[in-house]
């Protein structure tokens, strides 16, 4: 009967394991990444909830349109600084679309965030308030997430 030799199958299991490891680390996404997409998931999430109200998908709620506006502006008051560190572009890194030009462009990408928050903070004023203030407001948010991701996020 074949009895394998333990400590070789020992060595090959750890060096396998080592190996994984090395690997896996290798396509660990960084922290700053993870928290800017999350940051992104949340305003998805809160614009899609007003955007299925303002087409009639869902009936219009004036608590959850608040609550979804009131959220979006507390995300549009993140310091960037720590979302976005220099090196965690999709030219270096594989797991983000954000475009190096962040990084070229700091002001202009500056700029493009405060006019979400100002238009986050313009829905806030209304969303509570009505359907039609609400979609109103929701135009100048949709236009101020699709200035930024033109020029600063990559295709999907």
């Amino acid at each position: 009967m074949y009895r394998p030799n333990l400590t070789l199958v020992a060595g090959a299991c750890v060096a396998a394991a080592i190996g994984t490891v090395a690997i896996a680390a290798s396509h660990t996404v960084p922290p700053s990444v993870k928290g800017r997409q999350g940051a992104m998931q949340v305003i998805s999430l809160h614009t899609g909830l007003l955007g299925e109200m303002a087409r009639g998908n869902s009936d219009y709620d004036a608590g959850v349109a608040q609550t979804a506006a009131d959220n979006l502006v507390t995300v549009s008051n993140l310091n960037l600084s720590t979302l976005f560190p220099e090196g965690t572009d999709n030219g270096t890194l594989s797991d983000t679309i954000a475009l190096p030009a962040i990084w070229s462009d700091p002001a202009g990408f500056q700029t493009a965030w405060e006019g979400f928050g100002t238009a986050a903070a313009n829905l806030q004023a209304v969303a509570g308030d009505g359907l039609d203030p609400m979609r109103a407001a929701m135009g100048d948010l949709g236009k101020s997430c699709g200035a930024c991701h033109d020029t600063y996020r990559a295709k999907n």
